[in-house]
């Protein structure tokens, strides 16, 4: 196939501003990940008998079931959010031909 002398290949895929609103979005869910792992894992091991993590929040067993269940809830949240973004992060930039004629890298 013979390239015509009027072919751009920079007219395909035009070179945008970079999302850093999802790049900080994926930051914020690892910490919210991060911090739900530290709530249950504070949770948990106030239910096994171990020493209160945080004072009186969990020293009962009430309590300690309650932290576990935020913990957990926290870290799904905070997984579906840092996926969420990295999915949106790695979408083409909107190329200008056939999506079936793209490789399939995904």
């Amino acid at each position: 196939m013979k390239i015509s002398d009027g072919f751009d290949a920079r007219r395909l895929r035009p070179k945008g501003p970079r999302n850093w609103r999802l790049r900080l979005g994926a930051c914020f869910a690892a910490l919210l990940a991060i911090v739900g792992v530290l709530l249950a894992i504070a949770g948990a091991a106030s239910l096994l008998g171990h020493s209160p993590a945080l004072g009186e929040l969990n020293a009962s067993p009430g309590g300690a079931a309650v932290l576990l269940v935020i913990g957990l809830l926290v870290l799904w949240f905070g997984v579906w959010l840092w996926r969420r973004c990295r999915r949106r992060m790695r979408q083409p930039l909107s190329l200008n031909i056939a999506s079936h004629l793209m490789k399939k890298h995904d």
